[in-house]
């Protein structure tokens, strides 16, 4: 990949940052087996400034910890940067509008997948700032798929789990079956798939038979990073 673009990661949660690392190495050498690796470089501002911004809906002080990290990654030659962390895309959009550097950004890329595959009813799990914010509504609807959100008490759960356990790399076993319950409920209610909107939320996925499909929006996000560094 003589010329490939330049990856580069605005982290928030480590978690998060690892797994999307690990993802667009492992999708990179499936889709271009025959090619060298894309270049990728990290940088993160203090995930505790990030969860306070976001818990005072700050979300200006979110895309500005996010341009901190732009200005990083483009003096580290990036060609492009991108965050896995669903719970701050809210704030990405309002990055986007100052970023000397282009993005791609997951609610997009869940989009075309869910249309490509033909599901029009759509769970969703994430923390409350992503499953009752608008990120993932606005893309979804304006594309005509419909959106379920959970129930209250279980995206308080969700909210626990990510926020408690899963960012600190822990994964409790009461923790996977609430989330498998999550995913049940919303096959019940008609859904034909769901989404996994928060990057740390693969770690239980991964580990559970699910009765419905799922799409890793953090593993979309690598597969889309990864072909637009193809291009070259």
């Amino acid at each position: 990949m003589g010329d490939t673009k330049h990856i580069g990661i605005a982290a928030v949660s480590p978690e998060g940052a690892a797994l999307c690392y690990r993802q667009i190495f492992r999708h990179a050498s499936r889709l271009f087996p025959d090619r060298l690796p894309p270049r990728v470089t990290i940088h993160n501002e203090p995930l505790q400034t990030y969860i306070e911004c976001v818990r005072s809906d700050d979300w200006e002080g979110v895309a500005k910890l996010m341009l901190k990290s732009v200005s990083v990654l483009q003096n580290a030659g990036c060609d492009f940067v991108l965050t896995p962390d669903n719970a701050v895309q809210h704030g990405v959009m309002i990055a986007e509008h100052a970023s000397s550097l282009p993005w791609v950004t997951m609610p997009d890329l869940v989009a075309d997948a869910l249309i490509e595959n033909g599901h029009q009813t759509v769970g969703i799990l994430g923390t409350r700032y992503v499953t009752l914010g608008s990120a993932y509504q606005t893309a979804l609807g304006l594309k005509g798929i419909k959106l379920q959100v959970p129930a209250e008490e279980d995206a308080n759960e969700l909210d626990r789990i990510v926020f408690q356990e899963l960012i600190h790399g822990t994964i409790k076993d009461q923790s996977k079956q609430a989330v498998y319950s999550m995913v049940c409920q919303f096959e019940e209610r008609g859904s034909q798939a769901v989404i996994v909107a928060a990057s740390e939320l693969g770690l239980i996925l991964e580990t559970l038979d699910c009765p419905l499909p799922t799409y890793d929006a953090a593993e979309l996000l690598a597969i889309g990073a990864v072909r637009r560094a193809g291009e070259g």
